[in-house]
């Protein structure tokens, strides 16, 4: 939502011609949707629709044999995805860059779980990728876990990490 206000701007500033006259819109849960319709009609926008209550309440409301809603929908929440029946979907989170992965990126020969995912293989050091590994394998435990990273003296990368209350979580 932080972009949203800057292209809405520049949306407005076009020419009549080229301005859209119509806008509907759609978020997860509705809340940035009434927001976004607040602005965009405070900037010159008249007819601005959006699905009240979002595409949570759409699934919620709709009978799936009468949805118009195809797949999954990204949550900001644990789940990562859900469907219709607004259950926890397929897709899960890369550790290392957040992005929602499929299946499908999670067969492929750059996903390592926790460490890097097709979306940020390329984008990520041996160096991250190693922590990153790390840090995932400490996430097998309960603990509380403080990782200082800084420059020593002689301006190689330092860590320390401070690890209470280890136990090993049961799966």
């Amino acid at each position: 939502f932080r972009e949203f206000p800057a292209w809405a701007e520049a949306l407005a500033e076009r020419p009549a011609t080229e301005r859209p006259r119509k806008i509907a819109m759609y978020c997860t849960g509705g809340i940035r949707c009434e927001k976004s319709t607040t602005l965009m009609k405070s900037i010159g926008f008249d007819e601005v629709y959006h699905l009240k209550g979002g595409i949570l309440k759409y699934l919620e409301d709709t009978p799936e044999d009468d949805s118009l809603w195809e797949g999954e929908c990204f949550v900001f929440d644990n789940r990562v995805s859900v469907d219709h029946h607004l259950q926890q979907g397929s897709y899960q989170l890369c550790h290392a860059c957040k992005m929602p992965l499929s299946k499908s990126d999670m067969e492929a020969e750059q996903y390592v779980a926790g460490v890097s995912c097709p979306n940020c293989f390329e984008k990520t050091t041996k160096q991250q990728k190693y922590y990153e590994k790390r840090i995932f394998k400490l996430q097998n435990y309960k603990n509380l876990a403080f990782f200082l990273f800084f420059r020593s003296a002689s301006g190689k990368l330092a860590r320390v990490c401070w690890v209470f209350r280890l136990e090993m979580i049961k799966k």
